[in-house]
């Protein structure tokens, strides 16, 4: 059995009085990449949060590394080796790219030091171009490389990407998704949130389909694509 890094059991969060997430089961295995997917307002980014502490369930657990995190910090979460890159990017406008990467640097929770500065810039060679650029001075596309970057340079275990390629054009987004598969690649676990089914399918070994704050489907990609019926009932393609 591959070990569990993140496991949250029956997770019901709400917003003032309105239920998000209804009694959610989700867990991330060493090594596994899961696409989270489902329509806008199904619960996706509410589940992150509720699992990184930026918003706190009202009932359920979230154990990170083992350890049972529900109610604790972002930052106490984080130093467990969970790397978080939001919808909206995050970044530090006011502080130049290498000032965004080098102000995240430190070893994973393992001592690992594989992703290094230099690895990144290697990595993103749009970002090399720009070291001395403000990140408000950066495209939207370059920003996003600056976020994954900079979430790289913690040596996580576990690296969170929602809305991976929103907004992007065509070509940026095409980098962002080979940088998924290297993470992959890589051996760390990641979850991808993105509309794009067919690029979330061809990299995640497995998927999970929230609707109304409920799993309507977990199961492999190939299990997946096998059910085009589902594709259209619940992400509309």
């Amino acid at each position: 059995m591959a070990e569990i890094l993140i496991e949250a059991k029956g997770i019901h969060t709400y917003y003032g009085a309105s239920h998000i997430l209804r009694g959610i089961d989700f867990s991330v295995a060493r090594g596994e990449t899961i696409g989270l997917m489902g329509r806008n307002g199904m619960g996706k980014s509410t589940l992150l949060k509720s699992i990184m502490g930026l918003v706190k369930p009202r009932s359920g657990n979230v154990d990170i590394m083992g350890k049972q995190m529900m109610g604790r910090a972002p930052y106490e979460i984080s130093q467990l080796g969970i790397a978080y890159v939001p919808e909206g990017r995050g970044i530090f406008g006011n502080l130049s790219v290498v000032e965004n990467l080098k102000m995240a640097a430190r070893a994973g929770t393992r001592g690992q030091r594989d992703w290094t500065y230099e690895r990144v810039l290697e990595t993103f060679p749009r970002l090399k171009e720009r070291l001395g650029h403000g990140g408000q001075q950066l495209s939207g596309g370059e920003q996003q490389m600056l976020t994954i970057g900079r979430a790289l340079m913690t040596n996580p275990d576990v690296l969170i990407l929602d809305e991976a390629t929103e907004g992007l054009a065509p070509l940026i987004a095409r980098e962002i998704w080979r940088i998924c598969q290297l993470v992959r690649d890589t051996g760390i676990s990641s979850v991808i949130v993105d509309k794009n089914w067919k690029h979330v399918t061809r990299i995640a070994q497995r998927n999970v389909i929230l609707v109304k704050g409920e799993v309507v489907f977990a199961g492999s990609s190939d299990q997946l694509r096998a059910q085009p019926q589902l594709l259209e009932q619940y992400l509309g393609v």
